[in-house]
């Protein structure tokens, strides 16, 4: 089956780039070529493209307007090309907030040192945010609607109070929960926004996130979510104590594991190795749970491609943690709530909605 698509960037020269890497593949054909937001919407509404590769910084309109356009007349999967900057994660995250499924570096080198790696993962990324074309319209949670996004950008104090005064009810077949982990892929940014939000201030557990993410935009979606949540939220230093009410985030380019240091819970902080695919890794946080809480740990695995997380979730099952996953109807790409779900792993299955009712009553 063809993948007809529809190439948005200002740059005549990065749009031949991207056809010619896409097309090196018959599965993939070019359909048009828009040089501004504004053509973007007229071709993406008379061509009706699979799959749509939009710029986020173009002239007349820029990528996150015509993301608005064309999810709010035609919803379309789009994937946004993005420079490595932090200017560049914040404009971004906005357009994953509009609508857009995933993202994707400018540079063929940001994507993967190797040029034929990262070609092969630019039309992986493309043909598997096409896969969703038929499911976009009848998701009914998978993203934060226009409303809810807008009530959760209202300005927020940077500096929370931290109060543990309770405890959270849940516990494991090993005891109460000592720590809450969030892990998730692509689709992840706007479904972690949702639940984390309606955590309470009073969170009596730490909180550990796993995204996967280049660094500066780690550093950009940390800070972003602390302006949306009432809880603390910032990127993960090695050395870190957990606390009650913060959730730290595992940075991009970076292995995050939790160690024992002198009686006390630490972020220990590693470069990406050889041989792993993902930086930071769900499994890798995970296993190092494993060893350290002895199963005091609820994990929920939310939407994402792939399967990072299984094995890991399978060491904490075995010491007694909790495991949820992401429903399918809710998630933007069902593959590692799918990988959990299937091999057997998850205490719950819930939609997005759910999972954020029952973060309310962590507390």
């Amino acid at each position: 089956m063809t993948i007809r698509v529809l190439i948005v960037d200002d740059s005549s020269f990065i749009c031949k780039r991207i056809r010619e890497i896409l097309e090196e593949d018959q599965e993939f054909k070019v359909i048009g070529v828009a040089h501004d937001g504004r053509e973007a919407v007229e071709l993406a509404a008379s061509l009706q493209p699979d799959v749509i590769t939009m710029d986020v910084e173009m002239p007349i309109m820029d990528g996150i307007t015509a993301v608005k356009k064309i999810m709010g007349t035609r919803p379309c999967p789009i994937l946004m090309f993005s420079a490595m900057t932090q200017v560049g994660a914040q404009a971004t995250l906005d357009a994953l907030n509009a609508g857009a499924i995933d993202f994707l570096p400018k540079q063929l080198e940001d994507i993967d040192a190797n040029r034929e790696t990262a070609r092969y993962l630019l039309r992986y990324r493309v043909r598997m945010v096409a896969s969703q074309a038929t499911r976009m319209s009848s998701r009914p949670m998978g993203r934060v609607g226009l409303e809810e996004r807008e009530s959760l950008t209202a300005e927020k104090p940077l500096v929370k109070p931290i109060r543990a005064t309770s405890t959270w009810p849940k516990t494991s077949s090993s005891g109460k929960i000592e720590l809450l982990v969030v892990a998730a892929s692509t689709g992840g940014p706007v479904a972690m926004q949702y639940v984390l939000s309606k955590i309470p201030a009073e969170c009596p557990i730490p909180i550990l996130l796993v995204q996967h993410m280049p660094p500066n935009f780690t550093k950009s979606f940390a800070e972003r979510l602390n302006l949306l949540c009432s809880i603390n939220v910032r990127e993960a230093r090695d050395g870190d104590v957990l606390q009650p009410g913060t959730a730290l985030l595992g940075p991009g380019a970076m292995q995050m594991q939790v160690k024992q240091v002198a009686g006390e819970r630490r972020i220990a902080l590693r470069p990406k190795q050889s041989g792993e695919i993902y930086s930071p890794s769900v499994d890798i946080t995970f296993d190092s749970l494993a060893e350290v809480f002895a199963g005091h740990v609820l994990a929920v695995v939310l939407t994402g491609m792939g399967a990072d997380g299984k094995a890991g979730a399978m060491k904490l099952r075995q010491r007694g943690a909790q495991i949820w996953a992401q429903d399918e109807a809710t998630s933007t790409i069902y593959g590692m709530p799918k990988a959990i779900a299937e091999a057997g792993l998850a205490d719950h299955i819930y939609s997005l909605e759910e999972i954020a009712n029952q973060f309310k009553k962590l507390h």
